[in-house]
C-alpha cells in the first residue's frame, strides 16, 4: 500500500474539517470582503452590523496625532504629486469599543473639496466615508495575511475618484477586533 497519495490529500481534508467560524477562515473572508469593496469602511459598517457588535453599527475614525510619516516616494509615484502637495493621517477605526483597524492615509487634498478637507482635519469622520461623493474606488497593490497576536491582515492600496485620479494611498492593519463576537 502506498501512503504518499494519501499524505498529499491530508491539507484538503485538513480544510474540509475547518469550521466555517474559525478565526483564520473569518479573517480570511473580512479581507477578501474589503479587496472587492470600493470602500473598507463601508465593508466594516456591514461587518459591525452583520455580528452585531455594536448598539449603532457605526466607524469613526480616532485620530492619532503627532508622529507624522513622511510619503515615499513609490506612493508620490502612485499620486503623481511632489511631496509638498501630500497630506499626512493616521486613524483608529473603531466600531462601538471594538478597535478595527489602524491605517495610514496620505491624500492630495488639492483633489478634494474644501469641505472634505474640513471633515478630514476637524472631525473623526474616516476618509472613505468623507470622500463618498467622488464615488471612489480602490487598487489594492499589497495584502498580507499576518501572524500576530493583535493584527489579521494587511491591506495597501491608492484611492481614486470616479474620473480616475488617484485621491489617496492608505496602509490598513486590520486588528482582532474585527473577531471579538466570537
Amino acid at each position: 500500500m502506498r501512503i504518499i497519495p494519501y499524505l498529499a490529500a491530508l491539507p484538503l481534508l485538513a480544510a474540509c474539517a475547518t469550521p466555517a467560524n474559525s478565526p483564520d477562515l473569518l479573517a480570511q473572508k473580512l479581507s477578501a470582503d474589503i479587496l472587492a469593496s470600493s470602500s473598507a469602511t463601508l465593508t466594516l459598517e456591514k461587518w459591525c452590523a452583520d455580528h452585531a457588535m455594536a448598539a449603532a453599527p457605526k466607524v469613526v475614525a480616532r485620530l492619532v496625532r503627532g508622529n507624522s510619516k513622511a510619503a515615499s516616494a513609490e506612493t508620490l509615484a502612485r499620486l503623481g504629486v511632489p511631496v509638498t502637495d501630500i497630506k499626512y493621517r493616521r486613524v483608529q477605526l473603531y466600531c462601538g469599543s471594538h478597535l478595527f483597524s489602524e491605517a495610514d492615509n496620505w491624500y492630495v487634498p488639492s483633489r478634494l473639496t474644501p469641505e472634505m478637507n474640513r471633515l478630514l482635519d476637524e472631525t473623526d469622520t474616516p476618509f472613505g466615508k468623507v470622500v463618498q461623493p467622488l464615488a471612489p474606488y480602490r487598487r489594492t497593490f499589497s495584502s498580507t495575511m499576518l501572524l500576530s497576536p493583535t493584527a489579521l491582515f494587511e491591506h495597501a492600496a491608492v484611492l481614486y475618484s470616479s474620473s480616475h485620479l488617484p485621491i489617496a494611498e492608505v496602509r490598513e492593519t486590520y486588528q482582532r477586533g474585527t473577531l471579538a463576537f466570537l
